[in-house]
């Protein structure tokens, strides 16, 4: 069972390609910085790394202070903390070694909704989604958004985990708790059994496991996963559900207006490792809300000369 641990942000990337729609990816940046307290550091990636104070790197700088601005929405007491950094490279191996190096606590970056046949070479988010030293948060255009819309507040109403009883679904839990009683927010814990398979034998009836123990042995383990403290400040509802686990996440985060899907990184039943291009990542591609793939913070590489 995951226990109640306040999780906090300290230091937030927001990666950007200075387009108009990784533009809207800022918006979650800003407010989550905002509503943390925490150190926005905006990059964006280049073939080839330009030098600080040359044409190229002050243009990008120029052009991503503007875009901070327009997502400013109200005055603040504080000016916000953040910082710009041009990378060069590979885009999601330079974003991932900059998070490492920085101790970035949470990723914050907008993915393009493509044609099946671009979207079967991946994407940038995806890569990093795999390969990222700390959680990764998606968002995609025309979806449901809650942060930073009219103001540079989050408002967050309901969150569904991905749940299969794996060590990530576990850490995918705790983001969820953490957010959820910094929001009030209702609480979904979805599970997913695969199908029963059908047999024709007359014994095969017989035996005890049948869907009905199965569905009550399940419940009773979602029952049991959140702590029972978390009723005093949310709201919580199990789902348990049968079928293609991926499909019928998508189905319950459409039927019950989810505003945010979290999600190991790895695991069973929903995971990105074993499962990459069949579950996780279709939930990346169609989901109606953003998707926080819960990742265990990995600091920077140290590499000791003796």
């Amino acid at each position: 069972m995951v226990t109640n641990a306040r999780i906090t942000f300290q230091r937030i990337l927001c990666p950007t390609d200075l387009t108009a729609d990784s533009n809207e990816g800022l918006r979650y940046g800003i407010a989550l910085a905002r509503a943390y307290e925490a150190k926005l550091v905006v990059c964006h990636c280049v073939e080839a790394a330009p030098l600080d104070g040359s044409p190229d790197c002050d243009d990008a700088k120029k052009l991503i202070e503007d875009m901070i601005k327009q997502h400013i929405r109200l005055p603040q007491p504080t000016p916000l903390d953040w910082e710009c950094v041009v990378l060069k490279g590979d885009p999601a191996t330079a974003i991932a070694n900059e998070a490492a190096e920085r101790r970035i606590d949470l990723i914050v970056m907008r993915s393009r909704r493509r044609p099946l046949a671009a979207a079967l070479l991946g994407s940038v988010a995806e890569s990093i989604s795999r390969i990222a030293p700390c959680p990764v948060l998606v968002t995609h255009a025309h979806e449901h958004e809650w942060a930073g819309l009219s103001t540079n507040e989050i408002d967050l109403g309901r969150i569904a985990v991905a749940y299969d009883f794996s060590t990530d679904s576990e850490l995918a839990l705790s983001y969820a708790l953490s957010l959820a009683q910094e929001y009030q927010a209702e609480m979904h814990l979805v599970h997913v059994l695969p199908p029963q398979p059908k047999h024709d034998a007359p014994e095969i009836a017989r035996l005890p496991q049948t869907s009905e123990i199965r569905f009550s042995e399940v419940a009773g383990r979602l029952q049991s996963a959140i702590p029972a403290e978390a009723a005093l400040w949310c709201e919580v509802k199990h789902s348990l559900r049968e079928g293609q686990p991926y499909r019928e996440l998508l189905d319950y985060v459409e039927d019950n207006n989810i505003d945010l899907i979290c999600i190991g990184a790895t695991g069973t039943g929903f995971g990105m490792r074993s499962l990459f291009g069949s579950n996780a990542d279709r939930v990346l591609r169609q989901a109606l809300c953003p998707v926080l793939i819960a990742r265990p913070l990995r600091p920077a590489y140290t590499t000791a000369q003796s």
